[in-house]
């Protein structure tokens, strides 16, 4: 069994930024995945995270769904379950800033990949995560492709210390 894992694309870098795209990959494979219409008080944008990501914000304004939406969702899908990111110190903020600015409350948890890998899957990690991004055919930096390479590292990582 594989992990659910959440993987967040944001506005920048900083204490400012804010999550512009959610993506979700279950641990039964079902996937998730939206852009987040920014909330009037977010006007923080970073051009080289544009870069990366290749979202623009007008694309967020023109095609993102509320956060609150994104929010109901999000806890339909996860209730109750511990979710994970590789990124979690951003992620986590980015996430808690959503639900705040919803007026929500999460109905899952977060928590760091590495919490639930072993010693030699950390070691594996960069090495299997190098070849899995090599095959990708999906658009790296974008939050469901990303969630997506990293269930798939784990599961290498897994098979590879077996």
């Amino acid at each position: 069994m594989v992990p659910t894992i959440l993987d967040i694309e944001a506005s920048g870098f900083g204490a400012h930024s804010y999550p512009i795209e959610i993506g979700v990959v279950t641990g039964e494979g079902e996937r998730y995945c939206s852009l987040i219409k920014p909330f009037s008080e977010w006007q923080h944008w970073d051009e080289e995270a544009e870069q990366i990501h290749g979202i623009p914000r007008s694309e967020l304004i023109h095609n993102g769904q509320q956060g609150r939406e994104v929010c109901l969702t999000l806890n339909r899908l996860l209730m109750g379950q511990t979710v994970y990111s590789d990124g979690w110190a951003v992620d986590y903020s980015w996430l808690r800033k959503l639900y705040a600015a919803s007026g929500l409350a999460m109905g899952f948890s977060l928590s760091p990949i590495e919490m639930i890998l072993n010693e030699k899957q950390l070691e594996g990690w960069s090495i299997i995560k190098q070849g899995v991004l090599a095959k990708m055919k999906t658009p790296r930096h974008r939050a469901s492709a990303d969630a997506q390479m990293i269930q798939t590292t784990y599961a290498l990582t897994v098979r590879a210390v077996l």
